[in-house]
């Protein structure tokens, strides 16, 4: 295995990101969420009262997407193993599953409460 240095080691960190993001787009609801930040983005900025608000909106936001990611890098994993069903792969999945939900109220938390400070 290669290693890289300084400037090529970020290159190739950067492709790679960029490789996961693109397989990411591939999945619908990955997909969803960043049509969901593009409008929710922008809107943090709008709607926050401080830099720690538009800070604390935004990063929920990003959250999402990061578990989402992580989700689907799991569920591909698990796939990889074979098609046969088991336990621990379902296992897997639904903890998977659940981690998007869990970062999905904690976002629409965030939103909801700064939404209710904004319009009172």
């Amino acid at each position: 295995m290669i290693k890289h240095k300084g400037l090529l080691r970020f290159w190739y960190a950067t492709t790679y990101s960029a490789a996961g993001l693109k397989a990411g787009w591939r999945e619908a609801a990955f997909k969803q969420e960043c049509i969901a930040a593009m409008i929710m983005l922008p809107g943090a900025f709008w709607l926050a009262q401080s830099w720690v608000e538009a800070a604390l909106l935004a990063g929920s936001v990003i959250l999402v997407m990061v578990v989402e990611l992580l989700n689907t890098a799991i569920e591909s994993a698990i796939d990889r193993i074979g098609p046969e069903w088991h336990s621990l792969s379902k296992q897997a999945k639904d903890m998977g599953s659940a981690a998007v939900f869990l970062s999905l109220l904690l976002c629409a938390g965030i939103w909801g409460a700064a939404i209710y400070e904004h319009c009172t």
